[in-house]
């Protein structure tokens, strides 16, 4: 892929073209879309997550609920894809559930179909696996700190604002950027979703591999997918980064 970015399409020959392409208003456009799909539905999914996980850590080991409730957010973690797309199609495509009931009022002008509806679809997905990757965080979180602080005349909230969070901001940090890679390079869910257009960057690198307008666009396909390892390899690095401050103070 490394060598096919820098290969002319018709001659196989060394070319700067494919690289210098990447500076294109469409490439530049798909690539601030596809950091604000992923970065808006990280925050999200981290939020909401974080918040879930509290929850279910705050049941107790033991807890049927708590075991069903992961258990349920390892399966929707996986739930992506095409069927996760047809999912939403028929909750609230032209004909879906939930358009045929509310009419107009729900679809709109085909928000679901654009960069909004991907960020709506995305975080379905982003908050289960937030709470999988974020409640073992929680869980070691030591109870003789909550301890050693309520001795200190700390109040829940006081141990929360001095000690809980500064603790798993980290974590939280770290589970944020995996949520980011892992919506960076999604590709089924949109690929179903959008049929027109290419809003984000593995969509305009399918584009580059299949069009039939454009012949010979194979190697700026290579050039965009290197690009995306590019921002991964950086996101992945931080999350190893603050992988590793977490573990001296959660263990």
């Amino acid at each position: 892929m490394i060598i096919g970015a820098f290969q002319d399409g018709d001659s196989g020959g060394f070319t700067m073209g494919n690289i210098e392409a990447l500076g294109s208003s469409a490439a530049v456009d798909t690539l601030r879309n596809s950091v604000l799909l992923a970065g808006s539905t990280a925050l999200l999914g981290g939020v909401l997550g974080a918040v879930l996980s509290y929850l279910i850590v705050s049941l107790g080991p033991r807890s049927m609920l708590r075991r069903a409730t992961l258990s349920v957010a390892g399966v929707l973690a996986q739930f992506g894809g095409v069927t996760l797309a047809f999912a939403w199609i028929s909750l609230l495509g032209f004909s879906g559930l939930l358009t045929e009931v509310l009419g107009t009022w729900v679809y709109g002008s085909g928000w679901l179909y654009g960069l909004n509806g991907l960020i709506v679809v995305y975080t379905y997905f982003q908050v289960p696996l937030m709470v999988i990757v974020f409640t073992p965080a929680l869980e070691g979180l030591r109870p003789q700190l909550r301890e050693a602080a309520v001795n200190l005349g700390a109040t829940p909230l006081q141990y929360w604002r001095l000690v809980g969070i500064p603790l798993l901001t980290p974590a939280f940090l770290g589970s944020v950027l995996l949520l980011f890679a892992n919506a960076f390079a999604a590709y089924a869910t949109a690929a179903v979703l959008v049929s027109q257009g290419n809003p984000i960057v593995p969509l305009l690198i399918r584009g580059a591999l299949t069009s039939e307008v454009l012949l010979g666009q194979q190697n700026l396909g290579f050039a965009l997918a290197a690009e995306m390892i590019v921002v991964v390899s950086i996101v992945m690095g931080l999350y190893a980064l603050l992988l590793r401050r977490t573990s001296k103070w959660l263990r």
